[in-house]
Order: C-alpha cells, then sequence, then structure tokens
C-alpha cells in the first residue's frame, strides 16, 4: 500500500469523544464532552418542526442563508457594539470546529508559526498540523491559569503569525481579563499577526468576570478573527452551526475555503436558529442565571466532598486536581474511574502540552438530577482512589 500522509500519522482520536465511548461502555454518567441533558428552547424546536414541512431543504448560499448571517451580524452589534457587514464580514460554517479550521487555513501558510495557550482545547493542535504551522505553546499556569506576559512576547518575537485565544476558556474555565486581551492585542500590533479567538462560551459567565471581545480593542478591529457557534448559547450541541467573523479580505477567503471544505451549513438548521438569534436579553441573562445554578451545585458538592478543583470563571468546566492520588497515568485512571466510580471525566493531560497528569476536567451542563447522582458517586472517589496507591 502506498504511504500514507504523514502530516496524520501521529493523530489519535479524540480522547474527548473517546471517554463518551468509555462513558457508554460502563454505564458511567458522562461529565466529559460536553453536551447537555436537557433541550433548547423550544422557540427554535418549534420553528424546525414547521420547517420540516414547509422547507428549505436545499442548499442555502454557501456562505450561510442571508436571513441567517443578518441576525448573526445584528446579535454581534448588539453584544459587542461592533458594526459587521453580513455579506462581506461573515461566513457561516459546519460548527466552530470548521470554523477555527477555515480560519487557519485562510491566514496561515505552511511552516508559519502560531502561539496556542496551554491546557488547549484538542483540535487546536491539530488544526496547527492540518493547516502546516508550527505550534508555540504557552502555558496557563494552574491552578490560577495565569500566564506569563514575557514568554507570550517571546513567542511573538518568534515571528508568529497568529495566537489563538479560547474566551472563555476550555478546559479550564479561565475568563482573560480586559488586561491580559490589551497586552495580547498590543502584541499582535507590534508584531503584525492576526489574533483567532474562540468565543463559544461568550454567554456564560459567571459573575463578577466580563467577556471582552478582542475585536473591539483599539487596533484590533482588522488583526482580530472570531471563531463562534451556536452550540453552547442555545443548546444545540448535534446542529453543527459555527461561523467566522473577521474583515473583509480574511472573509474572501475563508469564503473559499469553507466552500471546498463542506460546501455549506444545513438550511433547515439555519432557518430554525435564526429564532433563537433574535432572542431578547432575558433570555441571556435567564443562561447565565441556569449556568451559575448548574455550577454552584457541581462545584459546591466537589467542596463538599473534599476534592480540589479550580473555580471556573466563565464556560462549563471544571478542572480538579487528583494529583494526591499519585496518578501516573491520566487515560487509565478515569476510565477507572468511569468504571468503579460511575462518573466520566476528561484525561486533564490531553489538554496540556506539558505533561501534566494530575487534572481531570468535568462538564456540569446537566440537569439537577445528573449532577446530584454523579456528586453521590464522586462521593466514594477519595476512598476508592486512595486505595489505588
Amino acid at each position: 500500500m502506498a504511504e500514507l500522509s504523514r502530516r496524520t500519522e501521529n493523530f489519535t482520536d479524540s480522547v474527548i469523544r473517546r471517554m463518551t465511548r468509555i462513558a457508554n461502555k460502563y454505564g458511567a454518567i458522562n461529565l466529559s464532552q460536553g453536551f447537555p441533558d436537557f433541550e433548547p428552547p423550544i422557540e427554535i424546536t418549534d420553528r424546525l418542526a414547521e420547517v420540516a414541512r414547509s422547507g428549505p431543504h436545499q442548499y442555502a448560499l454557501t456562505w450561510g442563508a442571508q436571513n441567517f448571517r443578518e441576525a448573526l451580524a445584528e446579535k454581534h452589534r448588539h453584544f459587542s457594539g461592533q458594526n459587521v457587514d453580513p455579506d462581506k464580514e461573515i461566513v457561516v460554517t459546519c460548527g466552530s470546529t470548521e470554523a477555527m479550521m477555515a480560519a487557519m487555513m485562510s491566514v496561515i501558510n505552511p511552516g508559519d508559526k502560531v502561539i496556542v495557550f496551554s491546557p488547549f482545547y484538542e483540535n487546536y493542535g491539530a488544526d496547527a498540523i492540518l493547516s502546516g504551522a508550527e505550534p508555540i505553546y504557552i502555558s496557563l499556569n494552574p491552578p490560577e491559569f495565569n500566564f506569563n506576559f514575557e514568554e507570550v512576547e517571546n513567542a511573538f518575537k518568534e515571528e508568529a503569525k497568529a495566537i489563538i485565544v479560547c474566551n472563555p476558556s476550555n478546559p479550564s474555565g479561565k475568563v482573560f481579563t480586559y488586561n491580559e486581551l490589551a497586552y495580547i492585542a498590543e502584541l499582535a500590533k507590534k508584531y503584525d499577526a492576526f489574533v483567532i479567538t474562540d468565543e463559544v462560551y461568550e454567554h456564560i459567565i459567571y459573575e463578577p468576570y466580563k467577556h471582552t471581545y478582542m475585536s473591539t480593542l483599539p487596533g484590533m478591529r482588522d488583526r482580530t478573527i472570531i471563531c463562534n457557534s451556536l452550540s453552547k448559547t442555545y443548546s444545540i450541541t448535534g446542529w453543527r452551526l459555527g461561523y467566522v467573523i473577521a474583515n473583509e479580505a480574511v472573509i474572501d477567503r475563508v469564503k473559499k475555503v469553507h466552500d471546498f471544505l463542506t460546501v455549506g451549513a444545513a438550511a433547515p438548521l439555519m432557518e430554525a436558529a435564526t429564532v433563537g438569534l433574535k432572542f431578547d436579553d432575558s433570555y441571556y441573562d435567564g443562561l447565565r442565571k441556569h449556568y451559575t445554578h448548574m455550577k454552584n451545585i457541581f462545584v459546591g458538592g466537589l467542596r463538599n466532598i473534599g476534592l480540589k478543583f479550580t473555580e471556573p470563571q466563565g464556560a462549563y468546566y471544571v478542572m480538579v486536581d487528583i494529583g494526591e492520588y499519585a496518578v501516573e497515568d491520566d487515560n487509565e485512571f478515569c476510565e477507572w474511574m468511569a468504571e468503579h466510580i460511575g462518573v466520566a471525566g476528561v484525561p486533564g493531560s490531553s489538554f496540556f502540552r506539558e505533561n501534566i497528569q494530575n487534572y481531570v476536567r468535568f462538564h456540569f451542563a446537566k440537569n439537577d438530577d445528573t449532577l446530584y447522582a454523579a456528586l453521590d458517586r464522586l462521593a466514594d472517589l477519595p476512598k476508592k482512589a486512595a486505595k489505588r496507591k
């Protein structure tokens, strides 16, 4: 057989999705893959039922249905204060996964360097490799997940073409401060680089933290490439509706890459989801309260059990420190936990470039009953895990 692709020879399957299969194997409560067990807003699903009968059922415009892009532009203007041209500055993609890949392939040449904060969502490393980039990893240092400013500038000095900023961060739950983003912005301008942002958790923020849109900082409108998705905000992770917002020159290139990657997002789903994009502020206030409620249940339970963790500032993940259990292989530990504790999490090493084995990521986008059941099972973790030493 002819040689297979060298750039993918070191790829593994997604550890996150693998943990879902392991959860199913042992009948564990799945707190690994980040999807909710509650329904999307009924206004969206009711509209989907209408669309199922009336359409559209054929291709939409390649870079997204007109009404969907217009609704996206208005929503972005409402929350960021920034006007976006729906015809020239938005491309609708098949999830934020494609948005990030299309963005990378549109601005990165083989051999270019891209800065990635570690821990990072596992796709970023693969995106860099597939686009021919060389990643430069900068540590977000636990437990606070802050970074060293000098290290970031040193990375830019290596002629980095872009930096990826996930804000709020998956997996750490970190919300980047205004000062941190302003520092990154000044470096991007100084060293003539792009900032590619992943903002899928923009509306899942816990008091007193605030989301700052990188593109609104001085001089960053044309340097920022926003990757986002409807998945988390409207609890429709299976719909795979994402988008890229950037200046016209970048979007013109993203349109072409997107066309050859996937042709276009699903027309019926865009039509139904447009309803959600027009929700008023009360929906987003309710969303924040809902996730704050779930966070308080889960991290409060972890605290009562005596587990160590970093309090999330945003998103719906919590990093639990398992270092006291002398874990040598966190992948093996997480499979053991799914089998013997009945709760599935993601081994932290899948997010870290550094050799760090002492974290497990859990997500808490679950109904109260699910969270309480998971906490009941996790109550056995300290005693059972200690016996594994």
